[in-house]
């Protein structure tokens, strides 16, 4: 593993959407140049909807397990971007020179949750995929503007 990769953690409430879908994303574009994690405040379990999005652009995430923060706090992150408010608010003290970077994003179960068809449920998936993706093509030039 090259040694001057960035480590960052997506952290969310639950570790089952969102925060996979930009460790997916990161894996995907930059795995040359950071090393990623994801993690939840709680851990979820990983959710079949956001396995089957990311796999429809390529992305196979069906490998990741939902992992709770605290198992991962003795990790020195270089930057820990949170993508839920909830997160966001209850973000954990990590050790060490994290920078802590907010960009939340809907949560797809909740604007699903009312959906009549599977087909329907999986549209508020991508369109969230795709705005995570956006975000993630952008991850080396925010974090280098963040860069002390």
């Amino acid at each position: 593993m090259q040694k001057n990769k960035l480590k960052i953690l997506f952290l969310c409430t639950g570790n089952s959407c969102r925060s996979q879908m930009a460790e997916g994303w990161t894996r995907h574009l930059f795995n040359d140049q950071i090393e990623v994690w994801s993690a939840g405040i709680e851990a979820h379990g990983l959710n079949p909807y956001a396995v089957k999005v990311m796999a429809e652009t390529g992305v196979d995430i069906s490998h990741h397990s939902s992992t709770h923060v605290d198992e991962l706090i003795h990790i020195p992150f270089d930057y820990v971007i949170t993508v839920c408010d909830h997160a966001s608010e209850h973000c954990p003290i990590f050790p060490g020179k994290a920078g802590v970077i907010h960009r939340g994003f809907d949560d797809p179960p909740k604007l699903a949750a009312y959906a009549e068809t599977e087909e329907e449920a999986l549209t508020h998936y991508r369109r969230v995929r795709d705005e995570i993706e956006t975000f993630v093509e952008t991850l080396p030039e925010v974090l280098k503007t963040k860069e002390v």
